[in-house]
């Protein structure tokens, strides 16, 4: 019987492997992302002398809220692999913060990073708000603020696990 236990406990832990898949696919998903990014940028730069300044900050945003969802892919594709199939061999240096990001941490990390690119587009959005009737205003902040309650929710909740457990929580240091 225990012979068995421990085959099903192997297969289960060799599972994990299966998220490379995963991974791999969100990283050609960032490569194709990154072409996106590549003709936003050409075509900005293309007709930036053309531009007005509301025009020319909307691209901008629109460069930093690509920006911040591949961060977000990145973050999410080395954390995951880190926490769920397998340690960097940390010969390179590389890589210092790897270990530091766990499954909570995580979440407060994708959390914040959508609140800022929800931010971002809710800013995109006012610049641009002649284009948009108040009902759709005010549902876009409705949905802005409820991904920042849920992202106050999850650090809150983050911090309350770290004190039960004893996890050492990053405090502002002494002056």
């Amino acid at each position: 019987m225990k012979r068995i236990e421990l085959a099903i406990e192997s297969i289960i832990l060799a599972s994990r492997w299966l998220l490379v898949v995963f991974y791999l696919g969100l990283a050609a998903a960032l490569a194709i992302y990154a072409l996106s990014f590549g003709k936003k940028l050409f075509e900005f730069v293309a007709a930036v002398m053309i531009m007005n300044d509301t025009e020319t900050i909307l691209k901008i945003l629109g460069l930093i809220d690509a920006a911040l969802v591949a961060s977000l892919v990145v973050m999410v594709i080395i954390s995951d692999y880190e926490n769920f199939v397998s340690r960097f061999d940390g010969e390179t240096g590389e890589v210092h913060w790897l270990g530091t990001i766990d499954v909570g941490s995580l979440k407060v990390k994708v959390a914040s990073t959508i609140v800022a690119i929800s931010s971002i587009h809710l800013l995109q959005v006012f610049l641009n708000s002649a284009t948009y009737t108040s009902s759709q205003l005010m549902w876009l902040t409705i949905m802005h603020m409820a991904f920042v309650a849920s992202a106050l929710l999850l650090a809150y909740i983050d911090r309350l696990t770290g004190l039960k457990t004893g996890k050492k929580i990053d405090q502002a240091p002494d002056v």
